[in-house]
């Protein structure tokens, strides 16, 4: 990891950037990719899987047969931790369900709000290196507890052709009405545009790599919504004195063996506590069955000694983490402070790695830095907000003539005459 001594504001910038590839590197595969499912279909998909994935498909769709068969090679032990997850998952996000909001602003005009599922919703769910059907949870129970009438999964196919049991799995579980083995940018444009098996959705959730982040952007442009730009994992974590050295340093690797292009970052007051660290990363990596992943995206990743609590939160507060953990004495100094960040793991005994699989909270989550503008996925991401209102003859009649000087000064005479017909009609 390399190693920053008070930097200066000034260099902050070039320090905080993210070991992305700019859209320009991208865009022009992803726009190809687009345009030849979008005309192709099926055919054009299965092309890129053979290219891509490196297996040929007669069909796309995971049956129920392949299913099932999938569940019987799932270990109890891995069911009960699944369930698990799911259990505190449901309670936090079935928590999250609000009540109709009504008011009457004046009299005889009542307004309300109500929310609505989006009824056709695409969930993308890695499949590369790492089968992440824990996101499956993260994105399914959501759409189902919001009531989603079409939850469609796509997910990379191994090279035999096969979805990870574990995916298949957690997909029956949690409601998920059709599986795909289909990845990357075509499994995007697949859902965007619809092809003879995959169906068209309204809205595309999930994390992956830049490429699948671009196409998720690029959807936008055809009328398809998606959660946020979700792409390679990053973590920051704030430690004084007061934390354990080797959590810090566990903390850091979980997220730098998800991909080469993950980043960690380690901000502390205390230059005991970065050499800590940074003796613990060593150690701990070489135990990692993915170790080569990990070391390169510790190429990436950062040791950032500040002057104090102070300019460290600022400095948290421009980077804008995925997941913020803080392990310092003074919590209260940061809980109050932060400002931008997805997700926020408090003190020595909550990994990141609970919130990745079982706390209950989202892992899907805004990266680089979109946590400045972006939440995290919840049950809103599956509703609509949809606003209501009814007005009485007491109603227009109050509130009529605002409306037509309003349009009148808007130069808008149609918009007037709505109201001005309906308050002649109440003279007569």
């Amino acid at each position: 990891m390399k190693k920053y001594i008070y930097p200066d504001k000034d260099t902050w910038p070039k320090l905080l950037q993210r070991p992305t590839q700019t859209v320009s590197d991208i865009e022009e595969t992803v726009n190809d990719i687009f345009k030849a499912v979008q005309t192709g279909g099926d055919g054009v998909i299965k092309k890129y899987t053979a290219q891509f994935d490196k297996v040929e498909l007669d069909s796309v769709l995971v049956t129920a047969s392949e299913i099932e068969t999938a569940n019987n090679n799932v270990s109890d032990a891995l069911k009960q931790a699944i369930n698990l997850a799911k259990s505190n998952i449901e309670k936090f996000h079935a928590a999250q369900k609000t009540d109709k909001v009504e008011v009457e602003t004046m009299p005889g005009v009542e307004c309300w709000q109500e929310k609505r599922p989006i009824q056709k919703v695409g969930l993308y769910i890695p499949g590369g290196t790492a089968p992440l059907f824990s996101t499956i949870l993260m994105l399914a129970i959501p759409a189902k507890l919001a009531g989603c009438k079409e939850i469609v999964l796509c997910s990379p196919p191994d090279k035999n052709g096969k979805i990870n049991p574990a995916i298949l799995y957690a997909a029956q579980l949690c409601g998920v009405t059709q599986i795909f083995m289909v990845g990357g940018i075509q499994a995007i444009a697949g859902m965007t545009f619809g092809t003879e098996s995959v169906p068209k959705v309204y809205k595309i959730f999930g994390p992956g790599n830049q490429y699948v982040t671009v196409a998720k952007q690029l959807a936008t442009k055809y009328g398809v919504a998606i959660d946020m730009p979700a792409g390679p994992s990053e973590l920051l974590v704030v430690a004084d004195d007061s934390a354990n050295a080797a959590f810090v340093a566990s903390d850091l690797l979980s997220q730098a063996e998800h991909g080469v292009d993950s980043q960690v970052i380690l901000v502390s007051t205390s230059e005991k506590m970065i050499e800590a660290v940074e003796k613990e990363v060593e150690i701990q990596l070489e135990q990692l069955p993915r170790v080569d992943i990990a070391r390169k995206s510790i190429g990436n990743s950062r040791l950032i000694l500040v002057k104090d609590h102070k300019e460290a939160i600022e400095l948290i507060n421009e980077y804008g983490p995925e997941h913020f953990i803080v392990c310092v004495e003074n919590e209260e100094f940061y809980l109050d402070n932060i400002q931008n960040a997805g997700s926020v793991f408090i003190g020595n005994y909550t990994p990141e790695s609970a919130g990745d699989y079982a706390s209950g909270t989202n892992h899907t989550l805004p990266t680089n830095g979109y946590a400045k503008q972006y939440s995290g996925v919840n049950l809103d991401s599956f509703m609509k907000s949809m606003t209501f209102q009814k007005i009485s003859e007491k109603g227009i009649q109050g509130i009529g003539t605002a409306i037509e000087l309003m349009a009148e000064a808007e130069g808008l005479q149609a918009h007037k005459n709505a109201v001005t017909l309906r308050l002649n009609s109440l003279k007569q």
